[in-house]
């Protein structure tokens, strides 16, 4: 539960992405930067990010239309945006942040605690959901491991069975009837290690 997890901060200003790394450092993740809308979604593309800290004010493509992209694609629509701006909010500005998919809506210059606090709870939220999303697939991958074992156990049980019943048919080869018989005890050893294999599993 304390892997690395990957911030993304998007600002066309330098000073603004430096500042924003000096606050972030002490959370010790790994931190992309990037300094328009367009860079972001090439960068989204390329990785899992736990947060976006998207800066409202950008020349070309702005936060808001940044984070419409964003909520558009499969690939990153469940990422959090925690919107940044230099001015103060109007409430038609911070309403349509929070229209577009955003979870919070931040003034500078803002307390490097809170953001912190912030970033930290969704750090911790894409942590847990990595952790769920590994689980399920062992999950399924033991299903489909235990199916695969409980049919070639009902397999052998067939072959066993019909082994049984050529040894025990009447005939001149002797040798070829204790073959069968020696072979039938042979899958019947194998369909018992299976049997056990598969209570263990189930189990587990």
């Amino acid at each position: 539960m304390n892997r690395q997890v990957k911030i993304l901060v998007v600002d066309d200003n330098e000073e603004n992405l430096v500042a924003l790394e000096a606050v972030l450092r002490p959370l010790q993740q790994v931190l992309f930067k990037a300094r328009s809308g367009a860079e972001a979604m090439k960068l989204m593309l390329r990785h899992d990010f736990a947060v976006v800290l998207l800066d409202v004010l950008m020349p070309g493509m702005d936060g808001f239309e940044t984070a419409t992209h964003i909520k558009r694609l499969d690939q990153t629509r469940d990422v959090p945006i925690i919107f940044l701006t230099g001015t103060e909010p109007s409430a038609g500005s911070a309403f349509r942040g929070y229209a577009v998919g955003a979870v919070d809506y931040l003034t500078k210059p803002f307390d490097p605690w809170v953001l912190r606090s912030k970033v930290t709870v969704f750090m911790e939220l894409f942590r847990k959901t990595t952790v769920l999303k590994e689980q399920a697939a062992l999950l399924a991958q033991l299903v489909r491991d235990h199916e695969a074992l409980a049919g070639f156990a009902r397999r052998l049980g067939a072959v066993e069975s019909r082994l049984a019943g050529l040894a025990e048919v009447e005939g001149e080869d002797e040798g070829l009837r204790e073959a069968i018989k020696d072979l039938a005890d042979r899958v019947g050893a194998m369909q018992s290690a299976f049997e056990a294999v598969s209570s263990v599993r189930g189990r587990e």
